[in-house]
């Protein structure tokens, strides 16, 4: 049977990760000071929403993804999900951003130490375009935030007029991570950019972000489309999904698999939670969705 399971609290078994904000008073002009305000943001996709915002950043998180050059000078304060508290302490941050995702972890962290947070809510389309405009009127950026909502429901229209009439797929996402993988369901950024694209989510009637469940009760969705999300290390959970597939005789009674409509979703693209290639992602999905060459 299946059952709830935060993503993030199994990436942490096989990942660091880190984020976290605390008030602080520091006059010194440094690299990310904006009128006084001190910012930190703690994800990739915050990191980069706030440059497309002209935001000056004075920590950001460490990744091996490439962050805006404009951060070049900023310090890295961990991965999301296990912070330099030391790092965050010394750069006197006025506000520290992380997403809502990670409040259920970090939460009890912070509270013990005292430290403010402001989780910014990027777990759908819409949600993340509220936090743009929010952030961008807090720190005098109304005029990017609404010309990056614009530019995306430009795109949404094109998607819903290509996709009218069309027959909705039946769509089941895997997300992987190292040594595992859970279920997204329409509550999932992932999910909200099937339905948007115009599938339909063979995981219904669920509350939460992502589930557990053994493929035999997978096989009984019996999906059009698998679509396999890599995260953590890419390339060795494509390995893993490969090798499931392989080795797994299930699999091979899966409409989606009999008829080649499994595929891999480019990580720089799909994230876990809302991004500014949310737009490029629908493009990809579209093809995907609905066999277009």
């Amino acid at each position: 049977m299946k059952k709830a399971i935060g993503l993030f609290g199994l990436l942490a078994s096989v990942m660091l990760a880190g984020c976290s904000a605390i008030a602080g008073d520091n006059a010194n002009e440094q690299i990310g000071e904006q009128d006084g305000d001190r910012v930190v943001a703690t994800t990739v996709a915050l990191t980069e929403i706030m440059d497309a915002l002209d935001i000056d950043l004075v920590g950001v998180p460490s990744s091996y993804k490439e962050l805006p050059e404009r951060y070049a000078d900023a310090k890295e304060v961990g991965n999301p999900m296990s912070p330099d508290m030391e790092m965050l302490l010394s750069l006197k941050p006025t506000e520290i951003f992380s997403v809502t995702t990670l409040k259920y972890d970090l939460q009890e962290m912070f509270d013990d130490r005292g430290i403010d947070m402001t989780y910014a809510n990027l777990e759908s389309i819409d949600a993340m375009h509220e936090e743009i405009l929010k952030i961008g009127e807090k720190y005098d950026s109304v005029e990017q935030a609404e010309a990056i909502v614009a530019q995306f429901e430009e795109k949404a229209a094109a998607i819903e007029k290509a996709i009218e009439g069309k027959e909705k797929p039946s769509v089941l996402i895997l997300m992987g991570i190292p040594g595992s993988y859970l279920v997204a369901t329409d509550h999932s950024y992932i999910g909200n950019l099937v339905k948007r694209a115009g599938g339909v989510n063979v995981i219904t009637g669920e509350d939460v972000e992502f589930i557990s469940s053994n493929t035999e009760y997978l096989q009984q969705t019996n999906p059009d489309v698998i679509l396999r999300a890599a995260h953590g290390m890419p390339e060795q959970v494509i390995q893993m999904f490969d090798e499931e597939f392989r080795s797994n005789d299930v699999w091979k009674h899966f409409d989606a698999v009999k008829n080649g409509r499994v595929y891999d979703l480019e990580e720089t693209l799909f994230g876990t939670t809302g991004n500014l290639a949310a737009a490029e992602a629908l493009d990809e999905l579209l093809k995907m969705l609905h066999e277009e060459k």
